[in-house]
């Protein structure tokens, strides 16, 4: 039995190199996020010195509320990049194709 989804191993198919480098990137962007929402959210919330083992009510509370606000605040300044570029892009003429 093959693992590969069009027959034997023999025929090799050809992989798009620019779609290779698109996800390459995006797992980058989105293992950047993860960190960057652990150590920011870790920090608030945790505290120092451990007591338990596990996290207590507070120390979840206060982690969901920390990667909402985390989230939140990054659609917020995504929408007002976009709306800023289309704004430069209206100033100049250029129409963006969505």
């Amino acid at each position: 039995m093959s693992f590969y989804p069009f027959g034997s191993g023999g025929s090799q198919q050809t992989v798009n190199q620019h779609n290779v480098a698109l996800a390459e990137q995006e797992l980058e962007m989105v293992t950047d996020t993860f960190y960057r929402i652990v150590s920011s959210c870790y920090q608030k919330c945790i505290p120092p010195k451990y007591i338990d083992s596990e996290l207590n009510k507070g120390e979840s509370v206060c982690i969901d509320r920390c990667v909402s606000k985390f989230f939140e605040v990054n659609q917020r300044i995504g929408e007002s990049l976009q709306k800023k570029g289309q704004q430069a892009a209206g100033a100049t003429g250029f129409q963006q194709s969505q």
